[in-house]
């Protein structure tokens, strides 16, 4: 006859006797901190996108909820990332004037971007920048959209004096495209409008 459960059986050393309770491997704290942190600020972000009369969570606002969520935003906070661009647009008005679009990744953020837009007019052969402004906040989009494919919703310009500079981009796939940022030029100048 057997039986399944040998309880007079003698253990065997190294091994856990048929009753005996196995041990969990151990976790890092850092890592449960960071799943935490991760699941929280996901959440607040979905939560946010939910709300009624809200557009969609801006990347500075995931930023904040990343790092209200603990231990995860404060890690990313004190990380410095590469810094990198990428010009997502441009537009050459006549032979003298070019108008760019460029998205500048956070240093703090890996997530956020921040987007450039700037006049440059030829001199002697050569680019060289007039102005530029920042559309929308100051790390206030998202890096992957900013530089995916559609990430530019509208770009229009015009060799037209009043004419406006108007930019929309991408927020999220999902959330859609922003509301238009308006500039003119003034004295080689960009004005918001």
């Amino acid at each position: 006859m057997r039986y399944r459960n040998h309880l007079e059986r003698p253990e065997q050393p190294g091994r856990p006797g048929p009753g005996a309770a196995v041990a969990a491997p151990a976790r890092g704290r850092r890592g449960d901190r960071r799943r935490i942190a991760t699941l929280l600020a996901v959440t607040a972000l979905c939560a946010a996108a939910l709300l009624p009369g809200a557009s969609g969570a801006t990347a500075t606002e995931a930023g904040q909820a990343t790092e209200a969520a603990g231990a995860a935003g404060a890690a990313d906070a004190n990380r410095h990332w590469p810094h990198r661009t990428e010009r997502i647009a441009a537009a050459r008005l006549g032979d003298d004037r070019l108008i760019t679009l460029t998205a500048v990744r956070s240093r703090v953020d890996r997530l956020a971007a921040t987007v450039r837009l700037a006049i440059y007019t030829k001199a002697r052969g050569r680019w060289i920048e007039e102005d530029r402004a920042t559309v929308g906040e100051r790390n206030g989009w998202f890096w992957y959209p900013l530089t995916g494919d559609g990430a530019v919703c509208e770009f229009s310009t015009s060799n037209a004096q009043l004419e406006p500079i108007e930019v929309s981009l991408l927020i999220t796939p999902s959330i859609g495209c922003s509301p238009v940022h308006r500039f003119h030029v003034e004295d080689g100048e960009l004005i918001p409008d």
